[in-house]
């Protein structure tokens, strides 16, 4: 008899937990289903080149929100100028064929979400391209809260019925998600680069373009995380603003008695800083010093953004974004 009744329990909670994951699932289809538009926020870009990582991430984000309307802000009113002169130049234009015609049109977040309530999509989710959540994030999540928050008499001329906004990569402060969760799942994604670092048998070293502002610990804790899931290698992170930087990263080379390293931007597109800052052939260029130290340096200017798999983390946290909101 006893038998029978573990049996009829376990059969229980396994229908149970099976019902429980199928509604989660049926909400976040659900909800993808009601984005009227996705705008995906970040610094921007000059380069065509590093364009491949936005459009990436732009691929991913589609797949996600098959019915939704995908539009790109740029929170550079430098970028956004150079592209705005980009678009009376003929000749560049012709002599860059694969560059989106929404490129040389490109708008701010407010210019964007203004737009977006004349076109009168009432249900919005705001994705952020950055890292972490440091003083370009506070400043996006500023605007989109604002709008957001604008409150009506009569609720059908708010200008958006929702508007929210999607955590970085590396997620940001609070119990729910668990940034250590959104950290891990960052390091997952790069398990590409830890390939090539150990058949090449060297130290895997990221540039991050971090933040003198804020507190950027959540650059260490990411080098935590991908030395304890891959073991095999070292992995240091070190920015070109805050804590851990060049310093830090020299410091800890010339401890190790590094001989080789596999150097790659870690941030979302390989622009001015990677192929300058980190790659170029200047005296303080990054390259330059640790080949000074006598070290073999190996640069892949290609951005996190072009990676699959980093790109589906901003679409998986712009599901996560909505699919709370509905939840509340």
């Amino acid at each position: 008899m006893r038998r029978v009744t573990t049996w009829i329990l376990t059969l229980t909670l396994t229908t149970l937990l099976g019902l429980s994951c199928a509604s989660a699932k049926t909400v976040r289809h659900t909800v993808r289903q009601d984005v009227d538009a996705v705008v995906i926020a970040g610094f921007g870009t000059s380069y065509p080149e590093a364009l491949r990582a936005i459009l990436a991430i732009d691929k991913e984000m589609r797949t996600a929100f098959p019915r939704a309307e995908i539009r790109h802000a740029f929170t550079s009113n430098i970028i956004r100028g150079i592209w705005h002169k980009r678009a009376g130049d003929a000749a560049w234009k012709e002599a860059h064929p694969t560059v989106p015609q929404w490129l040389y049109e490109v708008k701010g977040p407010l210019s964007t979400f203004g737009q977006l309530q004349e076109e009168g999509k009432k249900r919005v989710v705001v994705q952020t391209t950055h890292i972490y959540a440091g003083e370009e994030y506070q400043d996006l999540t500023a605007y989109v809260d604002a709008v957001a928050g604008i409150d009506t008499l009569r609720t059908k001329w708010k200008p958006f019925s929702f508007m929210k906004m999607g955590r970085p990569a590396l997620g940001k402060a609070g119990v729910h998600p668990d940034y250590h969760d959104d950290i891990e799942a960052a390091a997952r994604a790069l398990s590409g680069d830890v390939a090539v670092a150990k058949k090449m048998d060297a130290l895997l070293l990221y540039m991050g373009h971090g933040n003198d502002i804020f507190p950027t610990s959540a650059y260490a804790e990411f080098s935590k995380a991908m030395n304890k899931m891959y073991p095999e290698i070292t992995t240091i992170v070190a920015n070109v603003e805050g804590y851990p930087g060049l310093e830090e990263a020299t410091a800890a080379l010339t401890h190790m008695n590094t001989k080789k390293v596999y150097m790659k931007p870690f941030m979302v597109v390989a622009g001015d800083h990677a192929r300058n800052d980190m790659a170029g052939d200047e005296e303080d260029a990054w390259k330059t010093i640790f080949e000074k130290m006598g070290i073999d340096v190996t640069c892949e200017l290609k951005g996190l953004g072009e990676n699959p798999a980093w790109a589906k983390l901003y679409a998986d946290h712009a599901v996560d974004a909505v699919s709370d909101h509905t939840a509340n």
